[in-house]
C-alpha cells in the first residue's frame, strides 16, 4: 500500500510496511552483537587491531545504511548500497587503525568518510544513482531532514529503553532476581539491546514519514523566525567591517575563523528554512523572504572573511594538517557562498529561490565526492605541511629560534620525523642542536615550553633548601613540566619519601603541588619521575605571591574551630 503523500510526482513514495520495526530491530540487534565480538579484546588498553577495526566498521555502517534505505518491495539496491558503505568504512577504519603515529590526521579521514556516507544516503533515497542531475530536489531535501529526525528520535528511544531496563533490573534485584542486572553488565548484551532498540524505533519512525514531513515544516517555520534578526545583524556586521576594517575583528577575538564559519552555517540553515522544498511551501512572508535573500548574499562574505583569517594564520605559522583540513572546510563554505550569491543575483526577486535549491543539489554531490576522496589514501597532509614548514625555515620566513621543531616530531607523522632527522645533520649548528633536542623529547612541548620560556620559569623558581644535587634535580623537573613556575614559584623539601627520593612541595599562585623527586635519577621529562601531584588550595587574593614573598613551613599540632577568634573552617585534628 502506498501513502497518499505520493500525490505529487516529485514527492517521495512512502510505502506502508507495518512489520518494518521487527526486521530492523533484528538486523541492528544482530549487527550490535557482531560489533561487540568484532571489537572485543581482552586488553582494553591496547589499540584495536586493524582487522578488528575494519570488521567493526563493516558490521556497524553496512546494516545501518540498510536500515535507512530498505523497503518491503525494494531491498536489492539498498543491499548493494549497504555492502558498499560497509566496505568503504571498513577500508577507512583499517587504514586509521594502521596509521598509529605514522600519519598526523587519521581522525579526519574517518570523519570525512562519515560525512560522505551521510550525504550519499539521501541522494540514494531520492534516486540519484538512476536519475543523476534530474533527481528531484524536493525528494532529496525531504530525505535529508527525515533521516536526521528519524535518527535523533531513534537515539532518544534507545536512551529511554536503557533507562527502563536499569529500572527493571533494580526492581527485580530487590527481590533477589539478578538476571537483568547481570545482563546489563555484559558487553554483548548492551550492544545487541542498543541495536535492537534503535532498529525498532527507526522502523516505527520510517513508517511515519508523512507525519515527520509535517513536523519538518513546523521546524522550518520556527527556524525561519530567526532569519530576520540574523539578517539584520549580519548586514550591520558587514557594514561595520567595511568602515572599521578587519583589524578590529582580529583584535576582538583569536578564534575568528570558527566564529565566521559558524555564522555562515547558521545563515545557510535559515535560508533553507525560508526557501524550503518549493515555492509553494516557501514562506509567504515578504519580510522573511527579504531576510533570506540578505542571508543568501551574506554567506559568501562570511566565508571569504574566514578564508582571510585562516590565510593570515597560515602566513604567520605555516601549514599544518589541521589548518589544511580547515582550508578545505572554508573552501566548501566559499563554494556554497558563491553558489548562493550567484543564485541571488541571477534570480533577483523571485527566481533566486529555485536557483538556490538547484545549487544545493549540485553542492551536496560535490561535497560528498570531495569528502570521499579525502577519506582515501590520496593526500598526505603531514608531508604537505612538512614541505611548507621546511620552506619557511630555509627562506628565513621563520627564524630558527621560533621554528617549531617539536611539531615535526609529533604533529606531522613519518614525513615530519624524517625531515627532523635530516635537520639534525644540518650545517647550521643551531638548527642541528634544536632538531636533536626535539628528536630526543619524550612528550610534545608547545611554544609555551620553548627554551626561552623554560629559562623564564627557572627565573621564577625559588629553591629553599641547600642540597645542590636535589636543587639540580628540581630545576630539571621544572624544565620538563610546563605547568610549573609560569609565575612566582617556591620549592621546599619536606622530607624523605617512603618510595625513595625526596618529597618536594611547589607553592604557586594556582595552588600547592607535591612531588617525589629522586636526585639520582636523570630527569629530562615528566616520565622520569614518580609523581604524587596534589593541587591543593590556591593562594588567596589577599596573599599575592611574588618572587620576593616569604614562604615557610611551620609545625602545627592540629585541632581548630574558634569563632570570635576567627578560623572556623577546615583543619580538625
Amino acid at each position: 500500500m502506498t501513502s497518499a503523500a505520493a500525490a505529487t510526482p516529485d514527492f517521495p513514495t512512502i510505502v506502508d510496511w507495518p512489520l518494518r520495526p521487527w526486521p530492523l530491530a533484528a538486523l541492528l540487534g544482530v549487527a550490535g552483537l557482531l560489533v561487540h565480538f568484532a571489537s572485543h579484546t581482552r586488553d582494553y588498553a591496547q589499540d584495536l587491531e586493524a582487522w578488528r577495526a575494519a570488521l567493526t566498521a563493516l558490521v556497524f555502517f553496512g546494516p545501518l545504511a540498510a536500515a535507512f534505505t530498505i523497503d518491503r518491495n525494494d531491498w536489492q539496491a539498498p543491499a548493494v548500497l549497504a555492502a558498499l558503505v560497509g566496505l568503504v568504512m571498513a577500508g577507512i577504519a583499517w587504514r586509521v587503525a594502521r596509521a598509529q603515529d605514522h600519519y598526523a590526521d587519521e581522525q579526519f579521514w574517518f570523519a570525512a568518510g562519515v560525512l560522505a556516507i551521510g550525504l550519499a544516503l539521501p541522494l540514494f533515497q531520492a534516486g540519484f544513482h538512476r536519475l543523476r542531475w534530474n533527481t528531484s530536489y524536493r525528494q532529496t531535501h525531504f530525505h535529508v531532514w527525515t533521516d536526521a529526525i528519524s535518527a535523533a528520535g531513534a537515539m532518544a528511544f534507545t536512551g529511554l529503553s536503557w533507562l527502563l531496563l536499569f529500572l527493571l533490573a533494580e526492581l527485580f534485584s530487590a527481590i533477589k532476581i539478578e538476571l537483568l542486572r547481570d545482563l546489563v553488565r555484559e558487553g554483548w548484551f548492551g550492544w545487541m539491546f542498543s541495536g535492537a532498540a534503535f532498529g525498532a524505533a527507526l522502523g516505527v519512525l520510517r513508517n511515519q514519514l508523512k507525519i515527520i514531513g509535517t513536523l519538518q515544516s513546523v521546524v522550518f517555520l520556527v527556524f525561519s523566525l530567526m532569519a530576520v534578526p540574523l539578517a539584520a545583524a549580519l548586514a550591520l556586521f558587514l557594514l561595520a567591517v567595511v568602515f572599521s576594517g578587519l583589524d578590529v575583528l582580529w583584535a576582538a577575538t583569536q578564534r575568528a575563523t570558527p566564529l565566521l564559519l559558524s555564522c555562515a552555517v547558521g545563515a545557510f540553515v535559515l535560508v533553507n528554512a525560508v526557501v524550503r522544498d518549493s515555492d509553494a511551501e516557501a514562506s509567504n512572508s515578504r519580510v522573511l523572504r527579504i531576510a533570506a535573500f540578505v542571508l543568501a548574499l551574506g554567506i559568501l562574505p562570511l566565508a571569504l572573511l574566514a578564508a582571510v583569517s585562516m590565510g593570515t594564520r597560515i602566513s604567520q605559522h605555516g601549514l599544518s594538517p589541521e589548518r589544511l583540513w580547515a582550508l578545505i572546510a572554508i573552501a566548501v563554505a566559499v563554494a556554497y557562498g558563491a553558489g548562493y550569491f550567484v543564485a541571488a543575483l541571477r534570480g533577483r526577486r523571485e527566481g533566486w529561490r529555485d536557483l538556490v535549491r538547484r545549487a544545493n543539489l549540485h553542492l551536496a554531490v560535490g561535497t560528498c565526492v570531495i569528502a570521499f576522496l579525502l577519506a582515501m589514501p590520496i593526500l598526505d597532509f603531514g608531508a604537505i605541511s612538512t614541505r611548507d614548514q621546511l620552506a619557511r625555515l630555509q627562506s628565513g620566513a621563520v627564524s630558527v629560534e621560533d621554528f617549531d621543531f617539536d611539531a615535526l616530531r609529533w604533529d606531522f607523522g613519518d614525513a615530519g620525523r624524517a625531515a627532523l632527522a635530516k635537520l639534525t645533520n644540518s650545517d647550521n649548528a643551531k638548527i642541528a642542536e634544536l632538531a636533536t633536542d626535539s628528536t630526543k623529547s619524550e612528550y610534545r612541548r608547545y611554544r609555551a615550553e620553548a627554551a626561552d620560556t623554560r629559562a623564564d620559569r627557572i627565573e621564577n623558581l625559588r629553591i629553599q633548601f641547600d642540597d645542590a644535587t636535589l636543587q639540580d634535580a628540581v630545576r630539571s623537573y621544572v624544565r620538563a613540566n610546563g605547568y610549573l613556575c609560569n609565575d612566582a614559584c617556591f620549592a621546599l623539601d619536606i622530607g624523605a619519601a617512603e618510595e625513595g627520593g625526596r618529597r618536594i612541595v611547589f607553592v604557586q599562585e594556582r595552588g600547592v603541588s607535591f612531588q617525589t623527586i629522586d636526585p639520582a635519577a636523570k630527569i629530562d621529562s615528566a616520565d622520569n619521575i614518580t609523581q604524587t601531584r596534589e593541587i591543593d588550595r590556591p593562594v588567596r587574593a589577599d596573599q599575592p605571591l611574588t618572587t620576593d614573598s616569604k614562604v615557610e613551613i611551620r609545625e602545627w599540632n592540629g585541632r581548630q574551630i574558634y569563632v570570635d577568634g576567627k578560623p572556623l573552617g577546615d583543619p580538625f585534628e
